[in-house]
């Protein structure tokens, strides 16, 4: 259940903290005093999209904080587990909106993005708005409402990844057999490019070995002429490096008689004078190895070019030819082989469709079981709610053209009849605005009882009703109260007299701002806001009459 929210500068909400308690509590107020804004809070906390229009004026971030008490709710404390978000039996939601529109979302104090929030949301808390009514003529919320209360979600995942499994062997059969204009050529071009490749070093080693080649023989003049000039100052110029060298070795080897200190540096000259013949030699020997080959040069430059040319063709880089290269030849050798391949999927198509068909007709069957359980479930709340004589009829019909799709091959519709006699139609050409809210709320009375879900939130599902009519549904949302918590946001005295607990939100200005705020009421207070809404705001002896009458009513109905 849930057992505290506090809000912080959302919307008209300074700082709100609220304790609740289970069974049914009503939220009432004045038209305008903020009772959408608690529920707008909640549904933020539970992963709804945020914007920063939520966060107060004059006010850096809004926050919202939730607090569960998951005892009782085995599976949600096995997901908290599996992410590594679990708490013991607590679960504490915290969404923070920042002015510029920045949302962060909290799970017992770990930052998850909002989807996290969104699917844990939806094991907690079920909101059901004050204009479901409408959303229930779309015949796509009639499908998925009735497979909801079917349990036809295995099913329907299954359907799911049968038909993307079939829409891959579509694509492939297609790519095969007919994804070009003419399968040989294809083959003919691909057999053609490849060619064009092999003729070519296409290994990332030759490609290296060439572009070295090619460097060394554009250069070898510039090489030689380099060459021969230092050959010239090292070694054959009378004044060369190797003659003044040697030179300055004989020198200080003189010297050495005289000062035998002088040891180490004539080790080192005679070291160098080795060191730069062996440098001579090597120089020369490379020199006299570069020759001046235009006619290779012109094959090297030849063949650079076409190895470009192919890059550009096939818009990529000179060292990934070879890759290419290896791409084509798979593709080749999977056209040269699409015969075969093509039976092999033409054959897993059949058999993933009777697996597909197989599956389609599990579930129009399950669909079929629970129309008729919903029908029988529903029109006896029908005339609890006013509409004697009036019947829920949901027909699954097969399409017509059994084309393949994840939801199955059937159309679902919500037929109604509002009188006996007459015959039955669609929704939204029977039934009145005022007779769609009690059919509404009939159907969701029936399908939240079995619902795992702990917290239900009914904001104004009783519009369009009043009257006796009204209090039958405050009974029923007091019913669901039993196995559930309730909170309803209603403007009718009939409902709110039922509720275990009573919350009103009011409006009042300070300074240059306007504030919501939420109280707890008392005995006394419950009393007084009921009477206010029956008779307004002036209160009379019998309008406090009655409402106690009401409030009094609706207890004695639990002992009896």
């Amino acid at each position: 259940m849930l057992r505290h929210l506090a809000i912080r500068d959302f919307a008209l909400v300074d700082r709100l903290e609220l304790d609740l308690a289970d069974g049914m509590t009503a939220l009432t107020g004045e038209t305008g005093a903020g009772k959408s804004i608690l529920l707008d809070a909640l549904g933020l906390a539970l992963g709804d999209r945020g914007n920063a229009d939520t966060v107060r004026t004059g006010a850096e971030r809004a926050e919202i904080h939730l607090d569960f008490d998951i005892q009782a709710l085995p599976h949600v404390r096995q997901w908290l587990s599996e992410r590594e978000l679990d708490a013991d039996d607590d679960c504490l939601l915290r969404r923070v909106i920042q002015t510029g529109g920045r949302s962060r979302g909290f799970i017992n104090g770990s930052p998850v993005p909002v989807t996290l929030l969104r699917e844990l949301g939806e094991q907690l808390v079920d909101i059901h708005g004050q204009h479901e009514h409408q959303s229930l003529l779309r015949r796509d919320v009639q499908r998925a409402t009735l497979d909801a209360i079917a349990g036809n979600g295995p099913l329907l995942d299954k359907l799911r990844a049968i038909t993307e499994r079939l829409t891959a062997i579509e694509t492939e059969q297609q790519r095969l057999g007919g994804g070009h204009a003419d399968h040989a050529e294809r083959q003919d071009f691909l057999a053609f490019q490849l060619q064009e490749l092999d003729g070519m070093a296409l290994d990332p080693d030759a490609i290296t070995a060439l572009e070295a080649e090619h460097k060394r023989l554009a250069n070898a003049g510039e090489l030689l002429r380099s060459s021969n000039a230092l050959l010239l100052t090292l070694s054959d110029d009378d004044d060369s490096a190797q003659s003044r060298l040697g030179q300055s070795t004989r020198e200080l080897e003189q010297l050495l008689a005289s000062d035998p200190g002088l040891t180490e540096a004539h080790e080192l000259l005679a070291g160098a004078s080795v060191q730069l013949d062996e440098a001579v030699d090597a120089l020369r020997r490379r020199s006299e190895a570069t020759e001046l080959d235009p006619d290779r040069l012109q094959d090297l430059e030849q063949q650079m070019e076409a190895l470009s040319d192919l890059a550009r063709k096939h818009r990529c880089r000179v060292d990934e030819l070879f890759a290419v290269r290896e791409t084509l030849t798979e593709e080749l050798e999977a056209l040269q082989n699409a015969g075969e391949r093509l039976r092999d999927l033409q054959q897993e198509r059949q058999t993933t469709l009777q697996t597909y068909h197989a599956q389609a007709l599990a579930l129009r069957e399950s669909r079929r079981q629970a129309a008729a359980t919903l029908n029988d479930d529903v029109t006896p709340r029908l005339e609890e709610l006013g509409m004697g004589g009036a019947a829920l009829q949901i027909t699954v019909t097969p399409r017509e053209d059994e084309r393949i799709s994840r939801h199955g091959m059937d159309d679902v519709s919500f037929d109604v009849r509002t009188n006996p006699g007459q015959p039955f139609g669609p929704m939204h050409k029977i039934a009145s605005g005022g007779e769609l809210s009690r059919i509404s709320l009939a159907i969701q009375v029936v399908t939240v009882h079995d619902t795992a879900i702990p917290v239900l939130i009914f904001d104004e599902a009783d519009s369009g009703i009043g009257g006796g009519i009204a209090e039958v549904v405050g009974r029923h949302l007091r019913h669901l109260g039993r196995r559930h918590q309730v909170l309803c946001v209603t403007h009718l005295p009939q409902v709110a007299a039922q509720a275990d607990h009573h919350l009103r939100v009011s409006k009042r200005s300070e300074q240059d701002s306007t504030v919501s705020d939420v109280k707890r009421l008392g005995e006394e207070e419950r009393v007084i806001e009921v009477a206010r809404m029956l008779g307004g705001m002036e209160l009379t002896d019998a309008t406090l009459e009655h409402a106690r009458e009401m409030i009094d009513r609706s207890r004695a109905a639990d002992s009896s």
